[in-house]
């Protein structure tokens, strides 16, 4: 579905919904614990931040500073082998 079509189907329901005024605030409700939800994702990251990222850990490789896994070696062995932990 293309997303002018879930715009114009989602007005459409809301219009439906604000006629009853409790069910309006569970809607509401539902999309502010949504919203937060995607916000609160430390993993998320701006289009931008994503290739600055990209661009840094490529600088780094042509400096050298990065680690290869060996051929059978879990990332287990890998990550004790450079010192972490695991």
């Amino acid at each position: 579905m293309a997303a002018i079509q879930m715009d114009a189907e989602l007005l459409r329901n809301l219009s439906i919904i604000a006629e009853d005024e409790t069910m309006l605030d569970k809607v509401a409700k539902y999309i502010r614990k949504v919203a937060k939800q995607m916000t609160d994702d430390p993993t998320r990251m701006t289009k931008d931040v994503f290739f600055a990222r990209i661009d840094e850990a490529e600088r780094q490789i042509e400096r050298g500073e990065y680690t290869v896994q060996m051929p059978g070696e879990s990332v287990a062995d890998m990550l004790k082998r450079c010192g972490y932990a695991v």
